[in-house]
């Protein structure tokens, strides 16, 4: 399973993407549609977050650790 990776790389391309939605339309547009943009660009960049922090988890969760070894008393 490795997802880690590709989900690391879709989460901070989303992130950008929504910062750029966010920022390239100005706060005081009355616009209806312009507005709804904006909120998407919010929400694909909170939904970017969070796929790259469960892409990193999985990185971190998955990792080959070294098998422990059991030690006489």
């Amino acid at each position: 399973m490795r997802f880690a990776n590709p989900m690391t790389v879709i989460g901070a391309s989303m992130f950008f993407l929504g910062l750029i939605i966010f920022y390239s339309i100005n706060t005081g547009q009355s616009d209806i549609l312009l507005r709804t943009l904006k909120n998407i660009g919010t929400f694909v960049g909170l939904l970017g977050i969070g796929v790259f922090i469960a892409g990193a988890l999985l990185f971190l969760i998955n990792r080959n650790s070294p098998p422990l070894k059991e030690t006489e008393i």
